[in-house]
């Protein structure tokens, strides 16, 4: 039995691997300490840190053990060989029948006279010293600092003084009590650098745990917020860099806390103005369409509208369409926590008051409007400035009698009001604002029991504090001196 491939594929004896996805490299170097939880990155730089500094330690003070046992070696080697060859004891002959061998070996000491002349070493037998060129130089005259020889592999330290003409006093000391006193020492020090370094571990386990205990009620606090959505503060205590950041933080989360306030009460109290237009478009609307039906039926009992009553009810639709336009477009404007991205330029404010005076007129045709402006350059959004000073034209506007005069004036700030800044004045003639009231008014959907009465929701000089705040500046109400309500509004200058 054959088997057929079709044609253009290719038969492989190994079967096709699938495509690996591309996997991220495994984490390196200080990548891979990154990655250790901030607890124990901590504990272990502590005790890589103690260790080295254990072992620095010790390395100093072995190395400082060392060179003073050498050089008390060396000192003590030196006088006595200065000592010996000074006396009748430099001379061979005296030396060596004085001196035993025994008595040398019990001092673990070696001594040899050399002779530059014969070029020859005295010593006793079995007890001689290392010899070499060093101490022949040394007979010639030529000083040599003490060196560390050797004798059957057992090291001794040597020294070689000059003892008379050509000759020299040679006096080696073993050297093997001394380097058992440095190992000894060096077993102390490494045995007291572990416990070093394993204390050192122990107390940066207990410094990141105490050190990083208010982060962790921080991250709590903040997987608390983001899980149950509760903005309450965090215990602070402490002054130091951690307390200032749950300070931080706690300010976070009360302007978040007001923010989502603010956004709550906006939709609480535009929901209550809404419902009055909606309940009151929905009722024409009833009615109107009650009536098409009921002339489409022909019934006797259907209602009916004379055409003087269908336009005011057309012009009634349109109003309140209209009133409800405005205040939705007004609650999307507040409801804008942060400022929109547009860019800031500079321009003329009096140029600004003059565009809303040309659209505030034909909406005032029996109110007179006194300007006097002044060039004045200020940074920011020229139609956002525009609709602000709008809405206080319209303001006064409203409160002000047909027949009545609004005063627009734009100035230069001065001392000690504000200097540097661009101040717009608007008085109307109305009946004024109560000094109880002057600080609300600027506050959202808020209407005095006058303004209850009148169109309006409330919402246009919120929308004036709030884009003169998105430019630095500020606004305030006061008494015009007509008797009625002067708003000022202030601006830094370009």
């Amino acid at each position: 039995m054959s088997t057929s491939v079709p044609a253009g594929t290719e038969q492989s004896g190994q079967p096709e691997q699938p495509e690996q996805p591309d996997r991220p490299a495994p984490p390196s170097g200080w990548h891979v300490l990154l990655e250790i939880p901030l607890r124990r990155r901590v504990a272990i730089l502590v005790s890589v840190g103690a260790g080295l500094l254990v072992a620095l330690i010790a390395v100093a003070v072995f190395f400082t053990a060392y060179r003073a046992l050498y050089d008390q070696l060396d000192e003590s080697l030196v006088e006595r060989a200065t000592a010996a060859s000074s006396s009748d004891l430099a001379d061979p002959a005296l030396l060596f029948r004085v001196v035993s061998s025994d008595a040398l070996a019990a001092g673990d000491f070696r001594v040899a006279i050399v002779s530059a002349t014969t070029n020859r070493a005295l010593f006793i037998q079995g007890n001689e010293p290392p010899v070499g060129a060093p101490e022949y130089a040394v007979a010639t005259g030529t000083p040599q600092a003490p060196r560390t020889g050797f004798v059957d592999g057992a090291p001794y330290r040597v020294v070689a003084v000059q003892s008379g003409n050509g000759r020299a006093l040679v006096l080696a000391q073993e050297l093997e009590p001394t380097r058992r006193t440095l190992s000894r020492l060096a077993i102390v020090l490494v045995v007291v650098g572990m416990i070093g370094v394993v204390l050192a571990a122990l107390v940066g386990v207990a410094i990141a745990r105490a050190g990083l205990r208010p982060v962790e009620r921080l991250i709590s606090a903040t997987e608390r917020v983001a899980r149950t959505g509760d903005l309450q503060p965090i215990t602070v205590t402490g002054g130091d860099e951690i307390a200032r950041l749950t300070r931080s933080f706690n300010a976070m989360l009360a302007a978040l806390a007001s923010s989502i306030d603010r956004q709550r009460r906006l939709v609480a109290d535009a929901g209550h103005e809404l419902r009055t237009p909606l309940t009151s478009l929905r009722t024409n609307l009833e009615l109107l369409v009650a009536a098409e039906e009921g002339a489409a039926s022909g019934r006797p009992d259907a209602p009916r509208l004379s055409a003087e009553d269908r336009a005011e009810l057309t012009a009634d639709l349109r109003a309140q369409i209209d009133e409800l336009a405005t205040l939705v477009g007004d609650v999307v404007e507040l409801a804008r926590d942060d400022p929109p991205e547009v860019a800031a330029e500079h321009l003329d404010l009096s140029e600004v008051v003059e565009r809303a005076l040309d659209r505030a007129r034909p909406r005032a045709p029996g109110v007179t409007f006194a300007v006097e402006l002044v060039p004045l350059e200020v940074v920011g959004d020229a139609s956002a400035l525009e609709r602000a000073v709008l809405n206080l034209l319209d303001n006064a506007a409203k409160w002000s009698p047909s027949d009545a005069t609004v005063t627009v004036v734009l100035r230069e700030g001065v001392a000690p009001e504000r200097p540097g800044t661009a101040v717009l004045e608007i008085a109307d003639e109305g009946p004024g604002i109560a000094p109880e009231e002057r600080a609300l008014v600027f506050d959202r959907f808020f209407r005095s029991a006058d303004a209850r009465t009148m169109p309006g929701s409330g919402l246009g000089l919120s929308i004036v504090a709030q884009t003169v705040a998105r430019h630095h500046g500020g606004v305030s109400a006061h008494e015009a001196p007509s008797g009625g309500a002067l708003l000022r509004l202030w601006l830094p200058r370009a």
